[in-house]
């Protein structure tokens, strides 16, 4: 068990990483890349054969592996691969040509955005811009006065004789940010911190732990640096020594790549070139997500949650039925409960009819209570013990029976697995909640000789896939609701943050941790709105409801109820209208969301992605653009109070008062519980529907399009079915509109402009439009 500080009442974890071996004082074992001979290059880079200070002799390859892309490996054996390649490919690389240039002392490979320059003897790698400034530089190894290393050098270390890890160290100018590493709930700029690639069940998700990470990270310095492997990578950044970046891979090689920007767009883009580009969730997975919450639940109950919602105007799209729609004591055979349940199908259709989808919460561990556990332990479906016994775990943490894990690793298996799904999605359900999948431990054995250790980060991506497999096979969407990820899972499109705990201060983490995933390659993203743990106040259930609806994907859950009727009726009516303005928004979400699955580019907006030149931008992280045109600061305290930042370059309007503020400054701001801080780009074009029951699956119709400013601007409304653009011109008086595209706007609105500055003519594609008085976007 790792080690743990005294009177710090950690949970224990059934999957906790395995600490790495120790060398003794005085042994030795860091074995260094000394010097390198230049073996021949070809179209795409580079080969030399690498000297380390052991007297071992390694293969290091340097090539393009897309336009902006330099790809290093290092390794005893060139054909190497992460051990965790077994059960998936993580990184696939791109054919792409170089050039490459050599002579006695150095070797350069130029892939077009970045270029490798490497020095032979002694070794040194740097990555240069193409006007030949530096971008990125190995730290040569840092040595004290007495001779003894401080930071871990390219190469790799050995205990007793046994290779442990390969490593590679950078140097980190002064005032380099780093963002990214997964969904982390720590401060957005990483720098002083140590990010370990091993996912957790995060507790409360306050902490460094996370159910998602992601070996990737941004620098302000204009690039992104990802190391290909499932094993439990670390990354110290500027911890142990302020001026370096230190990574640390226990695998059987190191095989990063250096991604060119020079904005963090340009290098998310080339980040889904190597990884996958994002999963666009079908239209209606944007609108509410309601659920049971976590407490017994029947089919009675859920009749009576839908009408309730449909009779009071409550706008949803989701019903989610958590843990209780299974026989308690049985989680997780995917079997309704016949007593609480008698009827699924005849339920699923009344639903149906009143517009909702139905999603089914679900995870790959099977409590050994259940009928059907014997016959699975017989047949091998679950990982083993390194004894050959069935892994059985504590994975509920001593509050639920002890289950196996489902071995995804065996075809069989995933057959079995899927053989349970199947005839739910037949039934009429929609969408599954796939929750866990932290839980492998790191000597549990798989079906394909695997251990846990290599198992352990990229089970998250075999579990997702074969609930998205099957549910496109059923339902035609490839849809998931999954609170563990790892690299490459941006293909899993919702991802929600975990248990989050019922509190302002957990608020602030979630939000962290959004923005720090959003910047690692993955844009469809929540949380369990009003907190997961314990029952929120009433002030802050209206502030997180607030927060969600202006989040990516938006769902009301928790251990106890989060139906906006069981709080105080002012309550329900605020949290209500939160929800409204999110479905009156819908068309500009829906715009974003298919343009960040087009380029990775997250939906909620760290503030560095769009003014990356704005060093305050990189250190800001309690607040975020939604989309490009609308900035949100969510409510932090009870005071309703606090500090906004309006970001460089754009004019921003106070979406409630009207008010025009120039970027580049903070304000202090207090707002009623009526309504968010929100702030609109001056000259934003923002399409806007009257809020229905339901989002659906059809195209917007009826939209009311409204100009911040009356002024000249120009949008692109991005559909899957073509995208439509907008452009306004003003000429003295006259304000004219033109569309090209799909999208039909009935009618204008002004807002954020005076009486004297409001145009007396408005034409629409040449003809007059109707001029509707705005109301604004927190109606009394």
């Amino acid at each position: 068990m790792p080690y743990r500080p005294p009177l710090v009442p950690y949970e224990t974890f059934v999957a906790d990483p395995p600490d790495l071996p120790a060398r003794s004082p005085g042994e030795g074992g860091t074995a260094v890349v000394g010097r390198a001979e230049f073996v021949g290059g070809d179209t795409s880079g580079a080969t030399f054969k690498a000297a380390l200070a052991d007297g071992v002799t390694a293969v290091v390859r340097v090539e393009a592996a897309g336009d902006g892309v330099i790809r290093v490996r290092l390794a005893e054996d060139p054909q190497a691969r992460t051990r965790s390649a077994r059960a998936v490919t993580l990184v696939r690389p791109q054919a792409h040509p170089a050039t490459v240039t050599a002579d006695d002392r150095w070797v350069r490979v130029d892939a077009g955005a970045v270029v490798a320059e490497i020095r032979l003897d002694p070794w040194r790698i740097r990555f240069l811009r193409p006007d030949g400034t530096v971008l990125l530089e190995q730290d040569p190894g840092t040595v004290d006065i007495s001779g003894r290393r401080r930071t871990l050098p390219f190469g790799r270390s050995t205990v007793d004789g046994v290779h442990v890890a390969w490593h590679e160290s950078f140097v980190a100018p002064g005032d380099e940010r780093f963002v990214g590493f997964g969904e982390k709930f720590t401060p957005l700029d990483k720098r002083g911190q140590r990010a370990l690639m091993w996912n957790f069940d995060a507790f409360g998700s306050e902490s460094d732990r996370s159910h998602k990470n992601v070996p990737f990270y941004l620098s302000n310095r204009g690039y992104g640096l990802l190391v290909d492997s499932g094993l439990p990578v670390q990354f110290d950044v500027c911890q142990s020594t302020h001026s370096t970046v230190q990574i640390l891979a226990p695998d059987d090689l190191l095989d990063y790549y250096v991604l060119a920007g020079p904005t963090p767009a340009e290098v998310l883009d080339r980040f889904d070139l190597l990884t996958g580009r994002p999963y666009l969730p079908p239209r209606w997975a944007f609108g509410a997500w309601i659920s049971s919450g976590f407490y017994p639940d029947s089919q009675e109950k859920v009749l009576e949650r839908a009408r309730r919602i449909r009779e009071r105007d409550i706008p949803c799209d989701v019903l989610h039925l958590d843990c209780y729609w299974q026989v308690a004591g049985n989680w997780s055979d995917l079997r309704w409960d016949a007593e609480a349940f008698p009827d699924p199908a005849g339920m699923l259709r009344t639903l149906g009819e009143q517009g909702f989808r139905v999603c089914l919460w679900m995870n790959p561990y099977l409590m050994t209570g259940s009928p059907l556990y014997a016959e699975a332990d017989r047949a091998g479906y679950f990982l083993r013990r390194p004894d050959g016994g069935t892994y059985v775990a504590d994975v509920w943490h001593g509050s639920y029976p002890v289950s196996a894990i489902v071995d995804l690793t065996n075809p069989a298996a995933v057959d079995w697995f899927t053989g349970l799904l199947r005839p739910l999605l037949k039934q009429g359900v929609a969408v599954f909640k796939t929750d866990f999948a932290e839980g492998v431990p790191a000597d549990a054995v798989a079906h394909n000789g695997m251990t846990g250790v290599e198992l352990h980060n990229v089970y998250s991506l075999l579990f997702n896939d074969v609930v998205a497999q099957v549910t496109e096979e059923v339902a035609g969407h490839r849809a998931v609701w999954a609170r563990s990820s790892y690299l490459g899972g941006q293909r899993h499109s919702a991802q929600w943050s975990g248990d989050v705990n019922a509190t302002w201060p957990a608020l602030a983490s979630t939000l962290r941790g959004g923005l720090s995933h959003g910047l690692s390659g993955v844009p469809f993203w929540s949380h369990d709105t009003g907190g997961f743990h314990g029952t929120p106040e009433p002030d802050l259930y209206v502030r997180w409801s607030q927060f969600g609806a202006l989040s990516p994907l938006l769902r009301l859950h928790g251990t106890t109820s989060r139906l906006p009727w069981d709080f105080p009726a002012e309550t329900e009516r605020l949290a209500v209208a939160a929800l409204r303005l999110r479905y009156r928004l819908m068309p500009y979400l829906w715009s974003a969301a298919v343009q960040a699955a087009r380029t990775g580019a997250p939906m909620m907006r760290a503030l560095l992605v769009d003014t990356p030149q704005d060093p305050t931008a990189w250190t800001t992280d309690l607040q975020y653009r939604l989309g490009t045109d609308l900035l949100v600061a969510p409510v932090l305290d009870p005071t309703g109070q606090r500090d906004v930042y309006l970001p460089v370059g754009d004019d921003w309007i106070d979406a409630a008062t009207g008010e025009r503020h120039p970027g580049g400054r903070h304000l202090r701001v207090t707002v009623p519980l009526s309504r968010t801080p929100l702030f609109v780009r001056y000259g934003t074009l923002l399409p806007l529907v009257a809020p229905h029951p339901t989002v659906g699956d059809r195209p917007f119709r009826d939209l009311t399009l409204v100009s911040w400013g009356a002024v000249e601007g120009r949008t692109v409304v991005h559909d899957v079915d073509g995208d439509t653009v907008i452009e306004a011109f003003r000429d003295g008086d006259e304000l004219r509109i033109r569309t090209r595209g799909p999208l039909l706007v009935g009618q204008l609105a002004f807002a954020g402009v005076g009486e004297s500055d409001l145009p007396a003519r408005s034409l629409l594609n040449g003809a007059a439009v109707t001029v509707v008085p705005f109301a604004g976007l927190f109606p009394a």
